[in-house]
């Protein structure tokens, strides 16, 4: 007993080491998010903006964020349906109406020098066949895509960058839940590998601490 508690101070430091560890390993990607919307609850999107082909009526929003992945992105904050949205825009035959609630982030998510623009919801009317890119370009340009048709920028913001890794080990950014929107808890993303390895570590400093502690009680006796 009196070896191990001798051996606490060591088994602490190694805790720390290992939490410090990880936080620091944290990265994610400042990027634009792609969400559809069904009466209030936001999904992540399952195909890029210029291949869905949203129907007369849809809300779909886009949120500029830093995240891992679709579980740790910023949702769309607003609570505006369509017939608000696009209550100044009347259907008309041959083309349909998609509302779009456009996040452009906050500070914290922004990159080093750029201030986000208040957030918005337009209408974007479009001919029928038009892609959610399509009614985007109409109504929220300039776009910005890179090399591989990643969207950058939606009105020009942010000026430059694309997709880069950033660390999170920071604050999570603002994010205004909303009534059926999901956890990201259900996430299954698995233990990190850093956890296992980590804990290798604890048990070969403890064991190393407590033999040092017999084999000094061993030469004074």
């Amino acid at each position: 007993m009196t070896a191990v508690r001798r051996a606490a101070p060591v088994l602490v430091a190694a805790l720390l080491l290992l939490v410090c560890a990880g936080r620091a390993g944290a990265t994610g990607y400042r990027y634009w998010s792609f969400w559809e919307r069904t009466g209030d609850h936001w999904t992540y999107a399952t195909q890029g903006p210029a291949s869905a082909r949203p129907d007369d009526g849809t809300v779909q929003g886009f949120r500029f964020t830093v995240g891992a992945d679709s579980a740790d992105a910023g949702r769309p904050r607003g609570t505006a349906d369509f017939d608000t949205i696009c209550a100044d825009t009347p259907a008309k035959s041959g083309s349909k109406r998609v509302a779009l609630v456009l996040d452009f982030g906050t500070s914290a998510d922004a990159p080093s020098g750029e201030t986000p623009p208040e957030r918005r919801a337009v209408c974007a009317r479009v001919p029928s066949g038009a892609s959610t890119a399509d009614a985007l370009a109409a109504v929220a340009g300039p776009l910005r895509y890179d090399t591989n048709a990643l969207l950058c920028a939606i009105a020009g913001y942010p000026h430059k960058g694309c997709g880069e890794q950033v660390s999170t080990d920071r604050e999570p950014s603002a994010t205004a839940p909303e009534s059926g929107s999901s956890d990201s808890s259900d996430s299954d993303s698995g233990p990190s590998l850093g956890l296992p390895i980590g804990v290798g570590v604890v048990a070969l400093l403890a064991g190393a601490a407590i033999w040092q502690s017999r084999r000094r009680r061993n030469a004074s006796g």
